[in-house]
């Protein structure tokens, strides 16, 4: 099967891009896309202010525009260019934050959100009120750390895990852990945590496979 789906880390981190491969490596299979992590070299270290946010829309369509696949995942957690990419390829494209804050909604009535720092806050707010699921966020707590230290398999774990336990205190039934940066330390806020802690990246890619394999059959009967 040579379909690919392709993940876009839209900053120039290489850790962070590493993280986000290391993430979607359990959902290679046999008979399945295969997942293709990049990144945009030009980007920003990392999207934190909105300038960052609207810079990285024009590089991401015209990477999009180069590289074909069966569909995209814009791997930030503030979904920056999903719309804008949208409308130069007919394959499907996902942003992290709304398919996490889908797979946090199906096993929660209530979560909770690490964000990356504070300015990345009002963006997510936004797509918490669009989505018209801002009741039920029982907090957004930022980490306001640099992206390096976020990536980092040690340096930021205890506070990820105190974060994460101060949301489920707060009310939060599941964790949303609010930046790419931080996908290397699910398995560890949840088992600190106690309820279910969701990454971004994994949650898109789900929905990003759903969504290829749905359209086999479509393909297939439009090739006859």
């Amino acid at each position: 099967m040579a379909e690919r789906i392709l993940v876009v880390n839209p900053n120039s981190t290489r850790s962070c891009t590493d993280g986000i491969a290391e993430a979607l490596a359990g959902f290679a299979a046999p008979g399945l896309p295969r997942f293709e992590v990049t990144q945009l070299d030009d980007g920003p270290p990392a999207v934190i202010t909105w300038r960052d946010w609207f810079s990285v829309a024009e590089p991401l369509c015209r990477l999009v525009e180069r590289e074909s696949a069966a569909a995209y995942v814009i791997a930030c957690v503030s979904d920056p260019g999903v719309d804008a990419v949208r409308t130069v390829t007919r394959a499907p494209v996902f942003g992290p934050l709304r398919s996490a804050i889908a797979a946090a909604l199906a096993r929660a009535d209530r979560f909770g959100i690490i964000a990356f720092a504070e300015p990345s806050i009002q963006r997510q707010r936004r797509a918490l009120a669009a989505m018209g699921v801002e009741g039920r966020v029982a907090g957004h707590i930022p980490m306001n750390l640099a992206m390096e230290v976020l990536t980092d398999p040690v340096a930021p774990r205890a506070a990820l895990c105190d974060t994460a336990r101060r949301l489920v205190a707060a009310g939060a039934e599941a964790v949303v852990l609010g930046c790419a940066g931080m996908a290397g330390h699910r398995a560890a806020v949840e088992a600190a945590c106690g309820v279910p802690v969701i990454e971004p990246c994994q949650a898109a890619a789900a929905l990003a496979l759903q969504a290829v394999i749905a359209g086999r059959p479509a393909l297939a009967a439009a090739a006859e």
